[in-house]
């Protein structure tokens, strides 16, 4: 049995889909379904231009992420995977990986780090290797840092 856990997963922060374009997802989330963009993120980096909508108010929002590639034959390819990964707020992210690191969670390169919206965010790896054998099982997992109102809420 592993150490009790030094933080806690309180909620979904996100849900990030892919596409090739972002066109046919904004018809769809934003024209039909309603969701509002909040803001515009582009990264040469993370290869990505994308539009940050809310889904509900307060910290009870959920973040859907609309992408694209800036360029669809480089990596990360965000539209690979139409849903490209899911985002989980966490009360303590250092602690969450400091812990999770030596329990054999493998995290994908670029460690703890400024996300689209502002908050401190990290990747668990869709796969373990032979030093971290424990990863998403196919699913990039986002750790959030969650601000102080949503771990009020949540926690």
């Amino acid at each position: 049995m592993s150490p009790a856990k030094p933080f806690r997963i309180l909620g979904i922060q996100q849900v990030a889909i892919g596409a090739t374009s972002k066109d046919k997802l904004r018809s769809l989330w934003v024209e039909m379904l309603g969701l509002q963009v909040k803001s515009t993120f582009v990264s040469e980096r993370e290869n990505v231009d994308e539009d940050i909508c809310a889904l509900g108010s307060g910290p009870f929002a959920v973040e859907v992420d609309l992408m694209q590639p800036l360029d669809p034959q480089k990596k990360p390819a965000v539209h690979a995977t139409p849903l490209n990964h899911i985002g989980l707020w966490v009360d303590d992210l250092p602690r969450a990986v400091e812990w999770l690191t030596a329990q054999g969670v493998r995290f994908a390169p670029g460690g703890i780090r400024k996300g689209a919206a502002g908050h401190d965010i990290t990747f668990i790896h869709p796969k373990g290797n032979e030093e971290f054998p424990i990863g998403g099982e196919g699913v990039l997992i986002e750790l959030v840092q969650a601000p102080a109102e949503v771990i009020a809420a949540l926690g």
